[in-house]
């Protein structure tokens, strides 16, 4: 396999590598399992291992792990071709890689213990603070908790969570003065909570609530939970990779998720527009012969690919900061979230307008567009790219106070 990146510099095409045009190459086979990973929620075992072998578990896993190290703009890629294939397929491995570079932020045996194998590793679990309340005890605690949105879960060897530890019934105060940590939990040691995943998208990501009950967590696999969500806790690994700020992961995870599903939409309404001959009509023409639809599908493919380029754009400065040694400012930060939320608005915009096109076809339940447009809709309502980015950024431009969702 190539080499993604090096310290410092970025690939010169990105589609060109090979995890990239792997994720690509990887679609059809996708394809091929939607009904059963929809149907059972959860990835065929055959499919994960082919997904492990392709690298596609360590891509932000480091070099001395056995990892590949990617750049974020690599991320993305990969993201987006897994997500054109099947959306429940990108948004897991979306968010195996955002959990991979949290765990990476646990001390170095807690490190040593989950990326021991050189293989990388299927993680799950939930981001966002809360869930969960633990007990001091030798060595480490015991935690019981209850979390949502366990997206992988049913393929994760690890989950990951976020709890208070109770001193007398009095949640503890870090220095920094937060309240919760992370841990890290063997699947083996947590609960499925049956049927919490019934939703219209989505299905197969199989994000299903999860429990443990009084389980021992060693010291080792926990850390603090620094964030809203989450901080940079994984900047002491080597490499400009682990010194991006977490705005660079967390947000275009989810926008590269959106973006591919978009494309599938607009391929998906190509498709049908050179087949499909309208019911009702006078003359013999066909979808794409109507000069509206062509207007549609041409401002389609611009709005999509300038929200991809302004994420990427954006990406890359905040990259080429850190690689010449210089600090990213809060100004940087507040764009590449704006550019991250615009990029998944265009695809919300680009995939309303396929799924128009389609006429009746595209609420077809076996339809392409009704699959893509479902999907869509589920990651769309992520509060990571939540229209709240808007005035968040717009706060920072203006010289006011962002609020604790960025800092």
């Amino acid at each position: 396999m190539d080499a993604t990146t090096d310290d410092t510099r970025l690939p010169t095409d990105f589609d060109a590598l090979t995890i990239v045009r792997d994720a690509k190459a990887i679609q059809a086979e996708l394809r091929r399992h939607k009904d059963r990973i929809e149907a059972e929620q959860c990835f065929p075992q055959a499919l994960v291992g082919q997904l492990r072998e392709a690298g596609f578990y360590r891509m932000v896993v480091p070099k001395s792990l056995g990892g590949l190290a990617v750049d974020p703009i690599t991320f993305t890629r990969v993201i987006e071709n897994l997500a054109e294939g099947m959306g429940s397929v990108g948004w897991n491995l979306a968010n195996n890689t955002i959990v991979q570079l949290v765990m990476l932020g646990m001390p170095d045996d807690g490190v040593a213990e989950i990326y021991g194998s050189g293989k990388g590793t299927t993680g799950a679990g939930t981001a966002v603070q809360g869930g969960g309340t633990a007990v001091s005890v030798p060595g480490g605690y015991r935690v019981s908790g209850h979390w949502r949105f366990g997206s992988g879960s049913p393929e994760a060897e690890w989950m990951l969570g976020s709890f208070q530890i109770l001193d007398d019934g009095v949640p503890r105060t870090r220095d920094d003065g937060g309240t919760f940590w992370r841990g890290v939990f063997r699947k083996d040691e947590t609960v499925t909570v049956p049927g919490s995943w019934d939703v219209a998208g989505l299905r197969g990501t199989g994000s299903f609530d999860w429990t443990v009950d009084n389980v021992f967590l060693p010291e080792r696999r926990c850390m603090i939970h620094a964030g809203v969500p989450l901080d940079n806790q994984w900047a002491k690994w080597p490499g400009t990779t682990f010194q991006m700020p977490s705005q660079c992961w967390i947000g275009p995870h989810h926008s590269s998720v959106i973006t591919g599903i978009a494309r599938a939409g607009i391929e998906a309404a190509i498709a049908l527009a050179v087949e499909k001959v309208p019911r009702g009509r006078a003359s013999a023409a066909r979808v794409c012969d109507n000069p509206q639809v062509q207007e549609a599908v041409g401002r389609a493919e611009a709005m999509l690919s300038a929200g991809r380029a302004h994420r990427t754009a954006m990406i890359a400065e905040l990259w080429n900061t850190i690689a010449r040694g210089e600090d990213v400012t809060l100004q940087q930060k507040a764009r590449c979230r704006l550019a991250t939320t615009f990029a998944a608005d265009c695809a919300r915009d680009v995939m309303n307008a396929m799924y128009r096109l389609g006429g009746s076809t595209s609420f077809e339940r076996d339809s392409r567009l009704a699959e893509c447009w479902r999907d869509l809709q589920v990651v769309g309502q992520t509060v990571t790219i939540a229209p709240e980015w808007y005035p968040i950024g717009g706060r920072v431009l203006l010289g006011m106070d962002p609020g604790s969702r960025l800092r």
